[in-house]
Order: structure tokens, then C-alpha cells, then sequence
């Protein structure tokens, strides 16, 4: 009786085939993936966004990014971030209930689902590469440097903005806290990374190539989180939107700064 089997030949064909399928698909699933993540961490914020304005209706005002105050009682859940590098105290999502827990290692709403820090310290410090709020609304209570003004003192209240639909409240973020300083390439006084805040970065902004960031945050902060480096938003109004990083580029110019006002500054 005759046995049927490949030859050589067919063998080497339906192996091109395989691999001709999988160059094709395997791409398209890796996009699909990504676009996932994208679409969860757009509901991320909308979640963050909606407890902030939740917090500002019950005290007529939006939360502190970062509150520190001695005395003050520890933060449900425990303090943020390492203390080696790190400011102790209170910071925005501590100020909304039920959004961080220290202990809680899962993806919860305040980790982005495409962050990308190389470095296990970073990646594990939930203060790092997931959300920031815009300091020009949820101001500081201090600062660890001189001349920046701007962003201590008491946050703002939603009627205290006037083009709510512009200004950016919460965004895609190298770190919890975030301003237009990190967003040009000329600010007011140089940025370097001996304190970890002013690492901050928009995640595919075009200027972060020049930045000095710290080691670990480089494949985030140049080539994005999501596909074609855009990123998540959620602006005062309450919507959410999805744009291109360098769509909030501040632009250093003889006049001042392009971009600055309304979208980062509220004027």
C-alpha cells in the first residue's frame, strides 16, 4: 500500500505561507493591543477626571497636586512614592476616595496600561509614568525650588476657568505633576533631573530627545505610549480627547510662549 507524505518542496511552501500569515498578523495584533490600552487609559482619565470634580463639588475647590503639611495625618493607603526621592505628603489622588492603595500592585485607574520605564524602581513608583495634573489648576502648597511661583498656592475652582473646554486639567504624565515648563524648549529656568519632578514629560513630546530625564524614563518620553505618540486628555469641561503629544508643544517665542494660554495656563 502507497504512503502519502509532503515533499520537500510542499513543505518549504506551506512554511513560507506560515510565516507570510504571521508577518501579517502578528503586527495587526500588536496594533490591536496597543489601541486597547489606548482606549483604557482614555476611561482611566475620564474616571480620574470625574472623582476630581467630584472632590470640587464637595469643597469648592479642586485638589492640591501635592499638599505638604507636617502634621498632617498619613493619606489613605499610605504615602506615594520612595522617600529617597520623593516629597512625603499628600498628593492629588489621595485627596479622591477609593483611587490608590499602596499595596495594591494591579493595574488600577491610576496606572496607565502603556507605560513604558525600563527602570523597575520607576515602574513600580505609581507617582511615575502614569498620570499628572496641570499645576497651574492643582496648585502645589510649596515647592522645592525658588521662582515658581505660578504654581503654589490655593487650586483653582472650574468656575475660576474660563475656557474650561481648552485647559487641560489631566494628562498622559512622566510624573503626578505636571506644567507648561515641561511642555517647551525654553523654560523660564532650566530643568534638569536632580529633582524627580522636574523629569515630568508629555510622552512623545518632540523635545523630549533633548531632555534630562532619568535613566529609565528615555523609551517612554521620546517614542509615546500610544500609537502615532498621542496621548489621553481630560480637560476642565469634563471631555476626554485623544491627540498628538506635540499638539501641546509651548513654543518659545520673541513675544513670549505659543501654546501657553488657555491650554496649559487658564486665562
Amino acid at each position: 500500500m502507497r504512503r502519502f507524505a509532503f515533499t520537500l518542496t510542499e513543505l518549504l511552501v506551506v512554511i513560507s505561507i506560515i510565516a507570510l500569515l504571521m508577518a501579517i498578523f502578528i503586527p495587526a495584533l500588536q496594533s490591536s493591543r496597543q489601541q486597547a490600552k489606548a482606549v483604557l487609559c482614555s476611561s482611566n482619565i475620564k474616571q480620574l477626571t470625574s472623582g476630581l470634580f467630584i472632590y470640587e463639588t464637595q469643597n469648592q475647590t479642586l485638589p492640591y497636586g501635592f499638599y505638604a503639611a507636617p502634621m498632617m495625618t498619613v493619606p489613605p493607603g499610605g504615602y506615594a512614592g520612595y522617600i529617597q526621592y520623593d516629597r512625603t505628603g499628600w498628593w492629588w489622588f489621595n485627596f479622591i476616595e477609593g483611587f490608590y492603595k499602596k499595596s495594591d500592585a494591579r493595574n488600577t485607574v491610576i496606572r496607565c496600561p502603556s507605560k513604558y520605564l525600563t527602570n523597575s524602581k520607576l515602574n513600580n513608583n505609581i507617582l511615575c509614568g502614569n498620570y499628572g495634573v496641570n499645576r497651574s489648576i492643582c496648585k502645589s502648597s510649596d515647592d522645592r525650588q525658588s521662582r515658581r511661583e505660578e504654581f503654589v498656592g490655593t487650586p483653582l475652582k472650574i468656575a475660576d476657568i474660563p475656557k474650561s473646554s481648552e485647559t487641560l486639567l489631566i494628562v498622559d504624565s512622566g510624573y503626578a505633576i505636571i506644567n507648561w515648563w515641561h511642555a517647551t524648549n525654553e523654560p523660564p529656568i532650566p530643568l534638569g533631573n536632580t529633582i524627580i519632578e522636574d523629569t515630568a514629560y508629555v510622552p512623545g513630546l518632540c523635545i523630549n530627545r533633548e531632555r534630562d530625564l532619568l535613566p529609565g524614563q528615555e523609551q517612554d518620553a521620546i517614542y509615546g505610549r500610544h500609537p502615532n505618540k498621542t496621548v489621553n486628555i481630560g480637560f476642565v469641561d469634563g471631555h476626554i480627547s485623544r491627540t498628538r503629544a506635540d499638539e501641546l508643544f509651548v513654543e518659545k517665542t520673541n513675544d513670549g510662549y505659543k501654546n501657553q494660554t488657555p491650554l496649559w495656563v487658564p486665562k
